[in-house]
């Protein structure tokens, strides 16, 4: 069957066995050959069970009378046969099985079938939710009420129930969720033959060691084969589990009743249960993970009790758990802890600072314990690393001498995945250690000089080695280049060698990308590294890696050179440079718009250190390449910030052939000679930009090009291209300089409104609005003296639109009551598109002022 399944030979064999093996399982004549037909009457049902409709109703006839069968695997093995029945059963057998089980659960006839029924009802839910959703109502008061029975297995049972319930059926369980939650909560605790001496364990809280005989003696004390308590606890716990990971909206909730109840659990005897409350918890801890921006909102914590808040305030209630809990002999509970911290800090950025010595003794137990196993200390090498990011410096400083030799030992590990862990902790260390932003809190009083031997000898052992994993490798690399960022100056005499090895490790395919990144770090020290001695082999490979077809790589080395030209440029030689230089035409092209805003900051930076260097972009393909690109429809943001900063930064430096007419003409000619037409819009609002750009940076040429730009505009017989770019360029250039000295300007513009192009008026528009930016006191009041009186008012509310998007908010709040007052009068003008922008300019200026203007803004829509 499995062989041929969904074959016509599969279906005519599973039809023609159908009967014989109902009938094999009905006689209960031999229980080996009934559990065998039942296997594989639950095989056909699984695989075939669309084929088998016809036989559904006496399939079902035979398999309800084994839920009564005295042998229990029986029972189980028609379960298993009834939950892959309903997958593909029809409606009447389905309503036929769950009225057969809610009579039998009525009835209560016998406890050891109740169990069975209870079972039979959880393994439904779980393979067909959809369809017993709608009997919940009736099930669900059954259930609660064997949860009140004195049978630990059918408490276990029904609460399995439950956590399917929750699973399957999220929409028809929501009205009983808190009964099911007050249900875990109290079996969570259900341990009848073992008693807490809660008093004792609050009063001794932190007192780990001696915790941790008690516990341990207690733990002997009470091994009774026969408690089955534990699974009631363990269902509980995983019950919990399901409901927190489905029921989102209910965070706060949780945090007031089942965050605590867990908390108090961490000191669960039986390892198991203790793992599942654990994972119980850490589901309510994903749950509560923030997006970044909540994170970063001010205003979040202003809205009383978040989800946030109350986990904060409960953090040293979970500390209190955990930390006994780090001394365990059981390795699964200390992994547990691991993850559970891990998870928290997370969450929680910063929020065990207070609580940092209380929880490093316990890391560096699992660290020094040599009955850890390799996956222990990859946890807790992990959790410390996670602790040490999220924290400040200068919560660890007195724990270094205690944290450094376990840390070296890792390092020194035969595992490479201990190794590898190890060696980002010790990167982090460094940070810690010798911390080199201001802001580090004690960074001064701390001194790190006896522990820079270690930390650099275990490294650069591992750095040195050829024969070891491919990750750790990497990881070498990285922590010894966060050592010479933060330490350099401390290794005066270690420092060339090291470098060498950089070089040397630059040159191979497999660590070329980590290396790249270390030289980045390097250079960007404050400390100043020497990095003179590898400069002149370092930068001709750099510059060959350009040409490699791996994208990282490209924007990695990027990113180098630029860094090492701000920092090293007397030690960048010309003809370093011209090695750069021949590898970047093709880099820059719209095919990649970050690789080029990479060559196009490093370009930039050239003209700032080396603008001799730039004298031969006149003739090479690298201007070519700035040219197409300006014309390219997919330049903007970033790439187009780029573009603008170069062409300031290069226009500064008087290049012989590259002045400010010279890059004029070239951004502008094939429009004015026609010889190429721009086939985009976004062509036009480039060159545009760039033109102001250039005109920023060279303030002396500006009105003679402006007074261009409005002959251009009036010439009858300028074509719409080079109307279009005129008025771009005159508002871009309108923008960031006053242009009120041009008595022309206002006119030209509005005739301009009344061109035949649409694209032309459009431009016209802008152009008004950007314009007006530059001089709000000039232009604005005569924009909207226009909108009253004029008939333009659709191009004239864009321009209107421009000013109130681009305009500083100190600059329109004198003009906010007359604008807003102009907008409402014409919310109500016959046509939509002019509706439209009246619209879009009342939400923006209701930006401007939300406090004042958002409630005129809903009187306003109230009444209309």
């Amino acid at each position: 069957m499995t062989k041929f399944q969904g074959s016509a030979l599969a279906a005519s064999v599973c039809k023609k066995i159908t009967g014989r093996l109902t009938s094999a399982i009905a006689k209960q004549e031999d229980v080996s050959v009934q559990l065998e037909a039942l296997d594989i009457m639950a095989d056909m049902l699984c695989r075939q069970g669309g084929l088998l409709v016809n036989f559904h109703p006496s399939i079902l006839s035979c398999l309800l009378p084994q839920l009564t069968s005295p042998r229990l695997a029986v029972r189980k093995r028609t379960i298993m046969a009834l939950g892959h029945l309903v997958m593909s059963c029809g409606n009447l057998v389905f309503i036929d099985l769950i009225e057969h089980l809610l009579t039998e659960l009525g009835r209560n006839d016998n406890m050891s079938t109740t169990r069975t029924y209870i079972q039979c009802t959880a393994a439904i839910s779980r393979q067909a939710g959809h369809r017993i959703g709608e009997y919940l109502e009736k099930i669900i008061p059954l259930v609660v009420k064997f949860c009140n029975v004195d049978d630990d297995e059918l408490r276990e049972y029904c609460i399995q129930a439950f956590e399917s319930f929750v699973r399957r059926c999220p929409k028809e369980v929501y009205p009983h969720v808190p009964t099911v939650i007050s249900i875990c909560l109290r079996y969570l605790t259900y341990d009848p033959n073992y008693n807490f001496d809660d008093e004792d364990e609050d009063d001794n809280a932190m007192d780990a060691e001696q915790n941790d005989e008690d516990y341990q003696g207690s733990d002997d004390e009470y091994s009774d084969d026969d408690d089955m308590s534990w699974k009631v606890r363990r269902a509980a716990a995983k019950c919990l589990d399901a409901v927190v990971s489905t029921r989102h909206e209910m965070l706060p909730e949780f945090y007031r009743s089942v965050s605590p109840a867990l908390v108090c659990r961490f000191k669960e005897r039986e390892e198991n249960v203790k793992a599942d409350v654990f994972h119980a918890y850490l589901s309510l801890l994903k749950q509560t993970r923030p997006a970044q921006s909540w994170l970063a909102d001010p205003d979040a914590m202003e809205q009383g009790e978040t989800p946030l808040t109350m986990l904060q305030s409960q953090v040293p209630m979970i500390v209190k758990a955990l930390h006994k809990q780090l001394k365990e002999k059981s390795v699964k509970t200390r992994q547990c802890c691991f993850n559970m911290l891990t998870e928290l800090v997370n969450v929680l950025p910063g929020a065990l600072t207070q609580h940092i010595p209380v929880l490093i003794p316990g890391i560096i137990f699992s660290l020094n314990d040599k009955s850890s196993s390799s996956n222990l200390k990859i946890d807790a090498l992990a959790c410390l690393h996670v602790i040490m990011v999220t924290h400040p410096a200068h919560a660890f400083h007195a724990h270094v001498p205690a944290l450094v030799p376990p840390v070296v030992a890792c390092v020194g590990d035969p595992f490479y995945k201990i190794t590898s862990e190890a060696l980002l902790v010790t990167q982090q260390l460094v940070k810690v250690i010798r911390p080199l932003d201001n802001q580090s809190e004690g960074s001064d009083s701390f001194d790190p000089s006896p522990y820079i031997s270690d930390l650099f000898t275990c490294t650069i052992k591992r750095l040195k080695a050829a024969d070891i994993d491919q990750e750790v490798k990497e990881r070498a690399i990285s922590c010894m280049g966060q050592i010479i960022c933060n330490l350099g100056d401390r290794l005066p005499t270690e420092l060339p060698g090291t470098l060498l090895i950089f070089l040397e490790r630059l040159k191979n395919e497999i660590t070329r990308l980590t290396t790249v990144k270390a030289l980045t770090l390097i250079a960007g020290s404050p400390l100043k590294i020497d990095l003179r001695p590898v400069l002149p082999d370092a930068v001709p490979i750099l510059a060959s890696f350009l040409r490699k077809n791996q994208r990282a790589l490209k924007l990695c080395t990027l990113a180098a050179l630029d860094i090492l030209l701000r920092n090293y440029s007397s030690a960048v030689t010309p003809v370093m440079v011209d090695a750069v230089l021949a590898e970047l035409p093709p880099l820059i092209s719209e095919s990649d718009m970050h690789v080029s805003q990479m060559a196009l900051s490093f370009l930039s930076t050239l003209a700032v250190t080396h603008p001799s260097s730039l004298g031969q972009l006149s003739s090479g393909n690298i201007l070519q390449q700035l040219i197409a690109l300006v014309r390219s429809p997919l330049l903007q943001g970033g790439a187009l910030a780029a573009m603008l900063d170069f062409y300031q930064a290069l226009v500064a430096t008087e290049t012989p052939g590259l002045g400010y007419m010279d890059l004029l003409r070239m951004l502008t000619g094939p429009v004015y000679s026609q010889s190429a037409a721009l086939p985009h819009k976004q062509a036009y609002c480039s060159i545009a930009k760039c033109v102001a750009a250039l005109t920023r940076a060279c303030p002396t040429e500006g009105p003679a090009v402006v007074g261009q730009f409005i002959q251009d505009v009036k010439n009858s017989r300028s074509t719409d291209s080079i109307r279009l770019l005129a008025l771009l360029s005159l508002g871009e250039v309108g923008h960031h300089v006053d242009l009120s000295s041009q008595p022309e300007l206002k006119t030209v513009i509005l005739d301009a409104f009344s061109s035949s192009s649409e694209e032309v008026k459009s431009a016209a528009s802008y152009a008004l609005g950007s314009i007006a930016v530059g001089n709000l006191p000039e232009y604005l009041p005569f924009v909207l003296q226009e909108i009253s009186s004029s008939k333009r008012q659709y191009l004239l509310l864009h321009s209107l639109k421009e000013i109130i998007s681009s305009a500083s908010v100190s600059g329109l709040k004198p003009y906010v009551e007359s604008v807003w007052s102009l907008l409402l009068k014409h919310c109500e003008c016959q046509e939509e598109g002019t509706r439209n922008v009246v619209a879009e300019c009342l939400g923006k200026l209701t930006l401007i002022d939300p406090e004042t203007l958002l409630p005129r803004l809903k009187e306003a829509t109230a009444v209309r």
